[in-house]
């Protein structure tokens, strides 16, 4: 499991997928600072952390069932002449849940703009952190399939996300 420590290569492919895991996880930031940002104050900082914390373990969760995700690639039906399989699926179910959010927060922010000054107030925390686990899903599914094209060891992969989410 830990054969790949005395590999020089492999602490450059440690380093670089970190540094790339670091980058492609600012839209993760990101979404959490929003999303946190709508709960009371109270509750931010704790979110924050939890979210995190959620952020890693779905990341690492995704990480470990990538093959399964690679392996849908027969087709499951047709639809309009093209062969839908179940890694389609994952990758629109994504993509529209993307564009739900997106549109969902351009929307909130420009009623904001307009003058509109009440708090908009997520129904709980427990809404905050489902939401972060889904979208942490759905941002991270480029990076673990870059982890998987790679690195060779699943250790290092789990490695590059701890410690790209410490930073």
């Amino acid at each position: 499991m830990f054969e790949w420590v005395g590999s020089p290569e492999a602490w450059v492919a440690l380093v670089t997928l970190t540094a790339l895991e670091i980058v492609l996880g600012i839209d993760n930031i990101i979404f959490i600072s929003i999303l946190v940002g709508r709960l009371p104050e109270a509750q931010r900082n704790f979110a924050r952390r939890m979210g995190l914390g959620l952020a890693m373990l779905t990341r690492l969760g995704l990480l470990f069932s990538i093959s399964w995700v690679m392996g849908l690639t027969k087709p499951w039906f047709e639809l309009l002449g093209m062969s839908i399989s179940g890694r389609d699926l994952v990758l629109i179910g994504g993509g529209l849940f993307l564009l739900f959010k997106a549109t969902h927060e351009i929307h909130n922010s420009l009623e904001g703009a307009e003058g509109n000054d009440k708090q908009i107030v997520v129904t709980g925390l427990g809404s905050v952190l489902i939401q972060i686990a889904i979208l942490d899903i759905v941002f991270s599914l480029d990076s673990v399939i870059t982890a998987v094209g790679l690195v060779e060891h699943v250790a290092l992969m789990a490695i590059a996300i701890i410690l790209a989410v410490l930073v």
